[in-house]
């Protein structure tokens, strides 16, 4: 994951590129870098869930498991999980769905959106991942996953940072006044209320 953050973010620095390479050549190279740093957290996130590591157990209904196959979930890890996974997607779908999945994986954008999900928070498919993130680590239980969380979520600060200091580069004032009236990354209850 953090070796994919370098090229996280190249792919949003738009302006710089087209005007160092031109603008077709360097748009073409923002969505490449874009491409590879999106699937390189996703695999990074599929590893840290999936790899052989030292599984953590919270002490509550620990006796009651569901197992699956030689896996074995314990009831309260899955419940957790459920109440994490369904409104991480559904951020991050929402996310997708606001801006296209060209912009999602490409990081370009020719407008701010401000309508949905983005009246909530301002990056509401990092806030579904890291969600999801707490989510599958209960499911799976996993030790290094969970202790990495700290770490996931300061970069995802990093990544948002750097997109915003290259929006405010495209669209100025008027990506500042988008700031202002709506969060970064934690939705104000009032506005989850609506």
């Amino acid at each position: 994951m953090v070796a994919s953050v370098p090229l996280h973010f190249i792919s949003v620095e738009h302006l710089k590129l087209q005007k160092k390479f031109g603008k077709r050549k360097g748009t073409k190279i923002a969505e490449i870098c874009g491409l590879v740093s999106g699937w390189g957290f996703f695999s990074f996130w599929f590893g840290i869930w999936v790899s052989p590591q030292p599984r953590f157990s919270v002490s509550i209904l620990n006796d009651i498991s569901i197992q699956i196959m030689d896996f074995s979930i314990p009831l309260l890890h899955l419940i957790i999980s459920i109440l994490l996974i369904i409104p991480g997607a559904w951020f991050g779908i929402k996310g997708v769905e606001g801006t296209t999945l060209k912009v999602a994986e490409t990081h370009r954008t020719k407008k701010i959106v401000i309508s949905g999900v983005y009246s909530k928070v301002r990056h509401p498919q990092y806030l579904g991942g890291l969600i999801s993130h707490l989510g599958m680590t209960f499911l799976f239980s996993t030790s290094y996953a969970l202790v990495s969380t700290p770490l996931i979520i300061g970069l995802v600060y990093l990544l948002s940072r750097k997109e915003e200091i290259e929006l405010i580069r495209e669209f100025g004032k008027e990506y500042e006044d988008y700031q202002k009236s709506v969060p970064m990354l934690i939705p104000r209850y009032s506005t989850l209320a609506r």
